[in-house]
């Protein structure tokens, strides 16, 4: 087993290929091979990152895969002069890149980035105050921690909805056989017709009795022209020339500035 030595040793030399890394020129051909050494030594490190994030609603490997980029940033943009050790420079670096990660591409519907980060300033605000008031913190509580109108509040709350939403087939009642989709409304067009409906039965009173049953099979009885006549007694060109005449009557009281 790797002892506390062997540890301390590995860890020196990571650092040493990461500052060697550092001092050579972009066009140096030993670059390349470096820089992937360098990416591998401090993979266990990107990984460790991405656990940090867990169980947040993002697949493990994505949030892997995200670190890693970070990691690589990290790399390819450590300055050793700027006196700081990589860690130092990689840790916030990855964690950036995972934080851009939920706030970019984990929303379900796209809000102003504003009021993503007010969801995360409000939702760190929330746990702060909790445990600082023993109760569940006011909208005036986080207003006045975050030095933000109450309507701010409001406005992030609001937004942070569109975090994650609820499948339309969701299953709902007791006994799961409806779904959320099924109890959403919609545009009823039958509504467009109530007004030419209350005109219609009036101007379907002036007309003569037989008129009306001709139309009543025709239209609600869905028969041919000739099984009216059949039923009526006449021929099937009067039901014809009885259903054009009913028609354009009932056309006049419709609309009776029409021709």
């Amino acid at each position: 087993m790797p002892t506390t030595t062997d540890t301390v040793q590995d860890h020196r030399r990571t650092d040493e290929i990461i500052v060697e890394l550092a001092t050579l020129a972009a066009d140096d051909p030993r670059r390349p091979a470096l820089r992937d050494r360098a990416i591998e030594a401090w993979m266990p490190l990107a990984r460790h990152m991405a656990r940090r994030y867990s169980g947040r609603g993002v697949p493990d490997e994505d949030l892997t895969q995200t670190a890693m980029v970070g990691l690589v940033k990290a790399v390819d943009h450590f300055d050793a002069d700027r006196g700081v050790d990589f860690s130092g420079y990689a840790i916030p670096t990855i964690a950036g890149e995972i934080k851009r990660y939920f706030r970019d591409r984990t929303w379900a519907v796209r809000v102003p980035r504003r009021l993503q980060e007010l969801r995360l300033s409000i939702s760190a605000a929330n746990s702060t105050l909790t445990h600082s008031l023993g109760r569940s913190p006011t909208v005036t509580d986080i207003a006045a921690y975050l030095d933000v109108s109450e309507e701010a509040v409001l406005e992030g709350l609001e937004g942070a909805r569109a975090y994650r939403t609820t499948s339309l087939s969701t299953p709902v009642g007791a006994d799961g056989t409806l779904e959320l989709g099924d109890t959403l409304g919609v545009d009823d067009h039958e509504l467009d017709l109530v007004d030419l409906r209350v005109t219609l039965g009036p101007a379907l009173a002036t007309l003569p009795d037989r008129e009306r049953r001709i139309l009543s099979l025709r239209f609600h009885g869905n028969l041919t022209q000739a099984q009216i006549a059949e039923r009526i007694g006449v021929s099937q060109m009067h039901v014809s020339r009885l259903l054009a005449r009913s028609l354009n009557t009932l056309r006049q009281h419709l609309s009776p500035d029409v021709d």
